[in-house]
């Protein structure tokens, strides 16, 4: 099996001006590590930006068009505060947006924490790299992230044109 692209963004104006220290980015690593997959995932990217919608957007565009990712995982953002931009600015740049993964994550974590369904997260498709928004908070990146890294290969094989269903 190849080794997939991962950039992973840590999206929070504390965490970026050093208020407070990046947890959820951790987290997500530590998952990646610890998968049944764990040697399929390459982190190329690791970077923490403010809650700004056009740097988070160019963010996404140079890692996508530029870099060549295969799978962005954003983390922080995507709750209802005046500044959580996240989804807004996924949105603005993905080609398609595949919902069925974000309303998996928001029922599953409800059962365990019912604000879940408060994360306005987006899972999107640009050109052949996969876009997920997760929540800010570890423990919501533990609940959710193994939901759907058992189906990240297979995104990613469909978009680079493997359609084999067999």
């Amino acid at each position: 099996m190849r080794k997939f692209k991962v950039a992973i963004l840590v999206l929070s104006d504390s965490c970026y001006r050093g208020l407070k220290e990046d947890a959820s980015g951790k987290e997500i690593e530590r998952i990646l590590r610890s998968s049944e997959i764990s040697s399929s995932w390459e982190v190329v990217c690791y970077e923490i930006l403010p809650d700004q919608k056009e740097t988070i957007k160019r963010k996404l565009i140079g890692l996508t068009d530029e870099i060549g990712v295969d799978l962005v995982v954003t983390t922080g953002g995507t709750g209802v505060s005046r500044t959580d931009v996240t989804p807004e600015a996924t949105k603005e740049v993905i080609d398609k947006e595949i919902p069925g993964i974000q309303e998996m994550i928001r029922m599953e974590c409800y059962k365990r924490t019912p604000t879940a369904v408060l994360s306005r997260g987006v899972c999107g498709v640009r050109n052949k790299s996969l876009i997920l928004n997760l929540p800010g908070s570890s423990k919501a990146v533990r609940e959710s992230l193994p939901l759907v890294l058992p189906l990240v290969p297979h995104i990613i094989e469909l978009l680079h044109g493997h359609t084999d269903h067999n």
